[in-house]
């Protein structure tokens, strides 16, 4: 039973970073702007988090800093696909070269840890809420370390679904960035600013990575280390393309990822009749999952139709 309450329960946290970059690259492209970036806004966002928080001490200040990084990374790519009106699919992959460069580079010369972050402390991390003797108690227990004994970060990741899915569908400005998406003259011809709209669009897709990259360093780790996202944002992508741009899916292929992400970090060193499972085909598991699932699933989903289409206004 405790190995089922601990599955679930790291299912839940592998899933944040994962939940906040599919939301992130939800509002980026239902506004037109494709983000391949959004690994490298995560790494970034990840060393930034951990260098802060080593520095001060201070898990907050460490995400300060993780967001800062990441807007700075996003509005690059703004800059480079809205103003330049540049290839963003290059832009994206510039981002995650220059990101995972940048992150060991500096890390080396601030630390002399060989691109690594010292350990942090317990006040530069987001721990889990301690229910004390409460998440020992039968049943009740079980149910608070699967669904309440996670940090904040975890709690903000959740909120951020519904948010998302109502304020694309039910206000003004998520209605206006989906016009965008779809149809930017006729958003033009509104007297709306289609830039404008477009860099909203991205700052709040570079405050999410910010908060996952900071979750990955400080929350579901204690440190830096080089190449630490693994890949999480290209899962992430291929979460959004899974769910059809849809807010509430997002969080479904999300959930199914890090609960194969969970399976893999607690079936190392398992074996099947008497013959050991390697580690490296375990770990595999999600991304094979991501290929089929985008072999069996991208003919059905229909992205936003000015997605990675500049836009040039009408003279």
């Amino acid at each position: 039973m405790d190995l089922y309450v601990e599955l679930l329960a790291s299912t839940i946290r592998m899933s944040v970073p994962l939940i906040l970059a599919c939301l992130a690259g939800l509002w980026s492209e239902r506004a037109g702007i494709v983000d391949i970036g959004l690994e490298g806004k995560m790494l970034i966002a990840a060393f930034a988090a951990a260098s802060a928080a080593a520095v001060f001490g201070s898990a907050w200040i460490g995400l300060f800093f993780a967001i800062l990084a990441s807007l700075g990374f996003a509005l690059v790519h703004g800059y480079a696909s809205i103003n330049q009106r540049g290839n963003q699919v290059v832009s994206g992959v510039a981002i995650n070269m220059l990101a995972a460069g940048l992150a060991v580079v500096l890390g080396n010369e601030w630390f002399r840890e060989g691109g690594r972050t010292p350990a942090l402390p317990p006040e530069g991390r987001f721990l889990p809420i301690d229910f004390g003797a409460l998440a020992d108690a039968p049943v009740i227990g079980g149910l608070i370390k699967i669904f309440l004994a996670h940090s904040v970060l975890t709690y903000f990741a959740i909120a951020m679904v519904p948010l998302t899915a109502w304020a694309l569908a039910r206000t003004r400005f998520g209605l206006r960035l989906r016009a965008v998406g779809e149809n930017p003259q006729a958003v033009d011809t509104a007297g709306i600013s289609v830039a404008a709209l477009r860099y909203r669009a991205v700052i709040i897709a570079g405050v999410l990575c910010g908060v996952a990259g900071a979750f990955i360093s400080t929350s579901l780790s204690s440190s830096f280390v080089r190449d630490m996202t693994a890949g999480g944002g290209f899962m992430a992508l291929a979460a959004l393309i899974f769910a059809n741009w849809r807010a509430w899916p997002a969080l479904g292929a999300c959930l199914l990822f890090g609960f194969l992400q969970a399976v893999g970090n607690f079936a190392q060193g398992a074996s099947v009749a008497g013959v050991q499972i390697p580690v490296q085909f375990i770990n595999m598991l999600p991304y094979v999952l991501t290929v089929v699932l985008l072999a069996g699933f991208i003919g059905k989903s229909v992205p936003p139709k000015a997605a990675g289409i500049p836009y040039t206004k009408d003279r």
